[in-house]
């Protein structure tokens, strides 16, 4: 939480950090920025002290939403320095140790938010080497605002219930769609007698989510039969929609610049093969299991851990036994959810993810288990909150049923 920056820096031995580039694919600019609708900019935050926002003069306005205290970029005529030097680089570099200077920033200092990667290396190199008061420190692993970012506060979650709310009739609004369609040799038509496809779905949907300003940046999952046994294809426009097949309808929106839910279902109109049903149930009480695995203190791994052992105790391959494997359970049992769509905490199985589940955490819980030979697959995902008491809470207020009667 932002309450805990202090901390993590001193943790980190960091006197100040930095957070730049443009907000849009920048959550950790977002997060700083208190959702102000800016552009861009620049946030300096000294340890035990205020954040600082470098501002554009032309979102003045904008800026002051921040609640930071503000510094107008005019200030330090960067036009002008670029005109001297000719260098972009160059002009860069002195524009941050005006900056610098300004706010009296030295000792150890972080930077973070999103540039190419060649561009940051030169950069961080030119200023380390102009500024010899500042020593430049970069994380790889569960760096301070991913960390921050993990553990949500009570406003932050209340963004997200309200996503989730949203999310929920879109997809109850989806399936009462496909049930208004007639059905000719077990597909659903249109009014023109066309087969209803995959992509005539998929618009209908992104209408739905404009309705409710709800954006989709990533696009989503809608995939039917042998593609929803594929765990990230997004189904094919031109695949009609038909009876008895899988769907796996997984849709992750955010509103504008703000916070994401995650929701999956896979359900069959009309019926689900035998085969199916055995399958959902199985997914179905391997998400159960994991849920019940879920308190303070836990190691995050634990609940891959939990996914694959259920699904290897039911007969299915699992990564954790063949990493290659194609069918089964292929994939993570969840992430973390916030202002991106994967976030902290991270679950993968291995000796150096030594993170726990802590109170402020939002992340799913997705156990799928595919076969495209076969032409299924099954995902369900619900988003879980751990609060400050220690308990955990289920965001996800949609019911799970397998068959669509038609």
């Amino acid at each position: 939480m932002k309450r805990d920056l202090d901390a993590l820096m001193e943790a980190r031995g960091l006197d100040a950090f930095v957070v730049s580039g443009r907000t849009y694919g920048n959550p950790s600019l977002v997060y700083l920025l208190n959702g102000a609708a800016v552009t861009q900019g620049i946030v300096v935050k000294k340890r035990g002290e205020t954040p600082v926002f470098i501002h554009s003069p032309i979102e003045r306005d904008e800026a002051a939403a921040s609640g930071l205290l503000l510094v107008n970029m005019a200030r330090y005529h960067f036009t002008d320095i670029l005109r001297e030097t000719g260098d972009r680089l160059k002009a860069t570099v002195e524009l941050y140790r005006r900056i610098f200077a300004d706010l009296e920033v030295r000792g150890n200092v972080g930077f973070y938010g999103m540039a190419d990667q060649g561009q940051a290396y030169l950069f961080l190199s030119a200023l380390a080497k102009a500024l010899p008061e500042i020593r430049v420190r970069g994380e790889y692993d569960e760096a301070l605002l991913d960390v921050a970012r993990a553990t949500k506060d009570a406003g932050e979650v209340a963004q997200i219930r309200e996503v989730a709310r949203l999310t929920c009739e879109v997809v109850e609004e989806t399936v009462a769609f496909l049930r208004r369609h007639p059905v000719k040799d077990e597909t659903l038509i249109t009014d023109d007698g066309a087969p209803l496809t995959v992509g005539r779905v998929k618009e209908y949907v992104f209408r739905l989510l404009a309705e409710r300003r709800l954006e989709s940046p990533e696009g989503f999952i809608f995939a039917i039969g042998r593609d929803a046994g594929v765990p990230h294809s997004q189904g094919r426009p031109d695949d009609p929609i038909r009876l008895g097949q899988t769907i796996v309808y997984d849709i992750f929106p955010r509103r504008a610049g703000g916070y994401y839910f995650d929701l999956t279902r896979t359900f069959c109109l009309g019926y689900a093969p035998p085969e199916v049903e055995k399958v959902y149930r199985d997914v179905a009480d391997c998400l159960d299991a994991v849920v019940a695995e879920v308190r303070v203190g836990v190691e995050a791994r634990r609940l891959q851990q939990v996914a694959c052992a259920f699904f290897a105790g039911r007969g299915y391959p699992t990564i954790a036994e063949h990493p290659e494997t194609e069918v089964g359970f292929n994939h993570l049992i969840g992430h973390g959810l916030g202002l991106a769509i994967h976030e902290e905490p991270v679950f993968t199985d291995v000796p150096s993810n030594t993170r726990t589940l802590q109170p402020g955490h939002v992340f799913t819980v997705e156990p799928g288990l595919y076969d495209p030979g076969k032409g299924y697959g099954v995902r369900l995902e619900d988003v879980l909150w751990i609060d400050e008491a220690g308990r955990v809470h289920n965001l996800t207020p949609l019911p799970k049923e397998l068959v669509v009667e038609m």
